[in-house]
């Protein structure tokens, strides 16, 4: 199964794809030494190929996995390391690109769905103020230029507003989407507080850092001034000047962007 989800990647296929090339290619039989022909043995549905590649993103296996094979390589080709190249890619998510009202919007209605999922209770008391962020009611963050700064002060007040509510109860702060709320409301606001009034300012756009929040999607990524938002990769490639051995990619690490 670990094959086929590195085969899979390899050749950029969908998971109907995949499902296909292990039922029917003969290359994929032969490279993952399937000798039986029937059903039993050259068949995968697509939920058990989604359920063994998530297995491997929330267990961090691919590093192993990526070392093995590289171990393996360097043995069979008896490789000298001693000349090694490195270069940068930068990888664009797969997210949609929003702007500083629509990460408030996104981030807010992650935690509102996952509270009324897990705190039914907790979402009803809240009344209009979280009804507001449903998806039927999306168009009033749609506004006009003119508009943007007073739409996303009332967003960041909202965020604060939630944060406070919640601050107390143990069950939701350890709820992920409450943390990437307060993660958002650190990164892009400040409170001014005086002997009568704590007040939410929203940060300018120049003092929001390039590792904020993107979108709650994908909060591991980042933003490059050059090369937009995503991560970049470093590659190191172990090379032969005379070309006596082959050039081997020896080392990958992916980072966030900025």
């Amino acid at each position: 199964m670990l094959g086929v989800v590195l085969l899979q990647q390899m050749e950029d296929l969908t998971d109907e794809q995949a499902v296909r090339q292990f039922a029917f290619s003969i290359e994929w039989h032969y490279a993952l030494n399937v000798t039986d022909p029937s059903d039993f043995s050259s068949y995968v549905s697509a939920r058990t190929l989604w359920t063994m590649r998530d297995t491997v993103g929330r267990l961090g296996l691919e590093q192993s996995l990526f070392e093995n094979v590289t171990d393996a390589l360097k043995k069979l080709f008896d490789l000298d390391p001693s000349k090694q190249r490195l270069d940068s890619v930068h990888i664009f998510s797969n997210m949609a690109h929003l702007g500083r009202i629509r990460i408030f919007v996104k981030t807010v209605r992650k935690f509102l769905v996952n509270l009324k999922r897990h705190h039914a209770d907790l979402y009803q008391d809240l009344g209009e103020v979280a009804t507001r962020y449903e998806e039927k009611n999306d168009g009033q963050f749609a506004v006009k230029p003119t508009e943007s700064t007073r739409t996303l002060q009332e967003v960041g007040n909202d965020c604060f507003l939630f944060i406070e509510r919640f601050k107390d109860q143990q069950a939701v702060i350890a709820m992920s989407s409450y943390q990437l709320m307060v993660r958002l409301f650190n990164e892009q606001c400040v409170l001014e507080k005086t002997d009568t009034a704590t007040s939410v300012v929203i940060k300018p756009n120049k003092e929001v850092a390039s590792n904020s929040l993107q979108n709650p999607s994908d909060p591991d990524a980042g933003y490059s001034g050059h090369k937009g938002k995503g991560y970049q990769m470093q590659v190191m490639e172990t090379y032969s000047p005379d070309k006596s051995q082959p050039d081997l990619i020896t080392n990958v690490k992916v980072e966030a962007a900025h």
